[in-house]
């Protein structure tokens, strides 16, 4: 049974003239970085943390903020993708997938190789001055946060003000250009594959249920049970790394 739903995801894609891709966290955890909802992020457990990671905590106790995410960014520093990631970079070569559509703020899509990714939650690549709004890029910043233990907040160099990461924080908007491309891309898809996502968050998790409404067929590969199982064409419970190679090695061999 589990090969067959590989085999039938895999020919759904290749038949696909729109397929696009919705990632969770569930893909990036084979690399390393843990899912906020696991007990190690504590997030959904604390209210306290959930202030913390909230934009009106971050305005409130900055350093808070940053003492918190600072194990996180070092795991995002130091992961690297993994063959689910991989995959689905080569789906998009193969011309069978159209974008990512990621919660992830952690940037392993395109360090993978694909192109066309929307960042729902935002990512680690930039930060942005709350008082004058210079963007800076982050890698140099991230490496000096993460080597000095005594630098508690990231400050702007231009005006002293503090640097907010462009990541998506409880009680913020998401960014509209890539909510508004990744609703484009759900109402015009006629396969969705939905993988390391627990369908939970929204307004991420309402995507699919527009995808459906539009005639598309769902795929979904996550270890968990979803809300969204008894209206997929495939589901599949198992380890992301390795059911997506496995369906993109039958895509570019035909679907077959």
């Amino acid at each position: 049974m589990f090969e067959e739903s590989i085999k039938k995801a895999a020919k759904l894609l290749h038949q696909a003239e729109y397929a696009v891709a919705l990632t969770g966290a569930g893909i990036s955890t084979p690399s390393g970085i843990p899912d906020f909802r696991s007990e190690e992020s504590g997030l959904w457990n604390d209210p306290h943390a959930q202030y913390i990671a909230s934009i009106m905590g971050f305005r409130m106790d900055p350093e808070a903020f940053y003492k918190w995410i600072r194990p996180f960014t070092a795991k995002i520093v130091a992961a690297f993708p993994n063959p689910a990631h991989e995959a689905l970079a080569r789906l998009e070569r193969l011309g069978r997938l159209k974008s990512v559509i990621t919660q992830n703020i952690d940037m392993l899509h395109s360090r993978a190789g694909t192109q066309n990714v929307y960042e729902l939650h935002g990512h680690l690549r930039e930060a942005t001055c709350l008082s004058c709004f210079t963007v800076y890029p982050t890698e140099g910043l991230i490496h000096e946060f993460l080597n000095n233990p005594s630098l508690k907040v990231l400050y702007c160099p231009k005006c002293n003000g503090i640097l907010k990461p462009n990541v998506i924080l409880f009680n913020e908007a998401l960014p509209a250009r890539a909510l508004e491309a990744a609703e484009r891309d759900a109402r015009r898809c006629d396969v969705m594959l939905v993988t390391g996502s627990s369908l939970e968050v929204y307004p991420a998790a309402d995507l699919p249920r527009r995808a459906l409404n539009h005639g598309a067929k769902l795929i979904l590969v996550n270890y968990e049970e979803t809300p969204y199982d008894k209206y997929a064409e495939v589901t599949i419970h198992g380890d992301v790394a390795d059911v997506l190679p496995r369906i993109a090695q039958l895509v570019e061999a035909g679907g077959e």
